[in-house]
């Protein structure tokens, strides 16, 4: 599923706005730790920052106007998420995955989004039908119109919405998890798949709206494989034009 995700959105499904990095972040109040992370991990998942790319302190604490502890701290909060590698001598870079990696994070991710799609389609309430059935319309309305960047956020609400409606937190964690580090593989052709994305999971919030649990599961675990097939085959492209180029 597409993969850049919150732990939950407000009661009309209006996508939350990332914390604003254009000025200073010490000039703001919140802990400095948190916003750092937020922002690098942001950075990270929508693609600014890309697998490999060397993540340094004084450069990353001059953009965000902080000192270089809170960067050191963020960095290793990161690491531990497998956003990002440390190596002594080299410093920080983005992760990078493997083949065979890639493989075994699509495999168990597209377990668990199948699990949080049955078990939201098995628990819905008249509440969530109401939230599911503005969402369809929302993306109806952007993909009608031709809004990448409407479908884009609908896209990304899906997934909150389901985790909520699954009611369990220790497998909302495990996806949260998952779908960020699959994100370093999704995230460069989320634009360009916004309207196959929104086409999949139109067809998730039907089948969850109708209770349908079997068939929620089964088209929530398709659409990770068909994303990581179109990374597959986005990713042989890129190397055949390098190759090429050489």
């Amino acid at each position: 599923m597409s993969d850049n995700a919150t732990s939950s959105i407000p009661a009309e499904a209006a996508p939350v706005p990332a914390p604003s990095v254009s000025s200073n972040l010490g000039d703001q109040h919140a802990s400095l730790f948190t916003i750092v992370t937020d922002a690098l991990r942001r950075k990270i998942l929508d693609g600014e920052y890309e697998q490999g790319d060397r993540l340094v302190e004084g450069r990353i604490s001059e953009q965000l106007g902080v000192s270089r502890i809170p960067v050191r701290e963020a960095l290793r909060a990161l690491a531990s998420e497998g956003l990002v590698r440390i190596e002594p001598r080299r410093g920080a870079t983005v992760a990078s995955v493997s083949s065979q990696l890639a493989e075994d994070l699509v495999e168990v991710r597209a377990t668990l989004e199948s699990l949080n799609a049955r078990l939201s389609a098995q628990r819905r309430d008249d509440a969530m039908v109401e939230r599911l059935r503005k969402l369809i319309d929302t993306g109806r309305r952007a993909a009608a119109e031709n809004d990448v960047d409407g479908l884009v956020s609908a896209n990304a609400q899906v997934h909150d919405l389901i985790a909520i409606g699954a009611g369990n937190e220790v497998l909302a964690d495990m996806t949260r998890s998952l779908r960020d580090r699959t994100a370093l593989l999704f995230a460069p052709i989320n634009r360009g798949r916004a309207f196959d994305n929104w086409a999949d999971h139109s067809q998730i919030l039907e089948a969850l709206v109708a209770g349908d649990g079997e068939l929620a599961a089964l088209l929530a675990a398709r659409h990770v494989h068909k994303a990581a097939a179109a990374y597959q085959a986005s990713h042989a492209r890129a190397g055949a034009k390098a190759a090429g180029q050489a």
